[in-house]
């Protein structure tokens, strides 16, 4: 990123295309990898549970919303439709060199308007505690922490943490 770099260089793209799952995936990978240690384990979690998203997409409850800069995948957030009433959060991501330009609470409250707008009740998202900042946000959204639990699933030992927002 350059040091002119803003909001308004990134798109936002509410599909998918071919190429996309792959590149989702990556972007996990890659930098789950480099912040926090996770192994292949959460990458591969990530493209298993992904692919399952994509082949389930239902339109209108399911939906996703892609940053991209240069071509290039910086952002990704969606959510799954888990019931009638409630949603969960997924695969939220923001590459490190278009970080606080404000991508992430796009991203993030464009996701929560549209679980408002599609009659979701409550929406849910599982992070860990390695995550503090955006669990930080979470908080500020008046997400509350009603389960946690020790995993080392992912190659690291971790505090699993499941968020619950009442809409």
């Amino acid at each position: 990123m350059s040091s002119s770099s803003c909001l308004s260089d990134i798109g936002i793209r509410r599909h998918l295309l071919p190429g996309d799952i792959g590149a989702v995936v990556r972007l996990h990978g890659k930098l789950y990898y480099e912040e926090f240690g996770f192994g292949l384990g959460f990458e591969r979690y990530v493209a298993e549970t992904f692919s399952d998203f994509v082949k389930h997409f239902k339109p209108g409850l399911d939906q996703v919303w892609l940053a991209e800069q240069g071509g290039e995948l910086v952002g990704f957030i969606s959510l799954v439709h888990r019931s009638p009433d409630q949603a969960q959060l997924r695969y939220f991501v923001v590459d490190p060199s278009v970080r606080g330009l404000g991508l992430g609470n796009l991203l993030f409250f464009s996701c929560l308007e549209h679980g408002r707008r599609a009659g979701y009740r409550a929406v849910y998202l599982w992070t860990s505690d390695k995550l503090t900042q955006a669990a930080s946000m979470y908080r500020k959204a008046g997400f509350e922490l009603v389960l946690e639990e020790s995993s080392d699933s992912f190659g690291v030992l971790l505090r699993e943490q499941k968020y619950e927002l009442i809409l």
